[in-house]
């Protein structure tokens, strides 16, 4: 499995444990950056990055980290075929998987310690959809997405 992952200066050594937990479980892991906690970086480009390659396909799945997780989730979700969720806890990552059939997993660095950041990568990228009357839910998600993708 394929898992792309980026951050901003903000959430650079938390993005830096997920890439090492990810690797030593055996993911195939995409740093898309930042390379460093110098605060030269925009998280929209990062937070770009990610989603585009999600949404590409050539990941299959994304994780963003920033300060506080709002800027990347704001970023991802603008990019077509993207379900980021920004969780602060493992239950939210587990029902982001399992209602609502998220693809990048979005965390903030200042919110959550790296135990708890680890735990919700693992839960997340464990947990499948649950379909049913989710999948109706997040069907009506695509739709709204052809809609607004006509009108521009």
């Amino acid at each position: 499995m394929k898992i792309a992952l980026g951050s901003d200066h903000a959430g650079f050594e938390l993005k830096e444990e997920v890439k090492g937990y990810l690797s030593k479980a055996g993911y195939e892991v995409g740093d898309l950056g930042t390379y460093t906690s110098f605060p030269h970086c925009d998280y929209p480009d990062f937070g770009y990055e990610v989603a585009r390659g999600v949404s590409s396909e050539k990941y299959n799945f994304g994780i963003l980290i920033c300060g506080t997780g709002i800027g990347m989730s704001i970023v991802a979700n603008k990019v077509p075929g993207i379900r980021a969720s920004l969780c602060y806890n493992i239950e939210a990552a587990k029902l982001s998987r399992q209602h609502n059939d998220s693809n990048i997993l979005v965390m903030g660095a200042r919110f959550v310690d790296k135990s708890s950041a680890l735990q919700m990568v693992k839960i997340f990228l464990e947990t499948q959809a649950e379909g049913g009357r989710h999948l109706r839910r997040v069907s009506k998600i695509k739709e709204i997405e052809k809609k607004i993708l006509k009108i521009c």
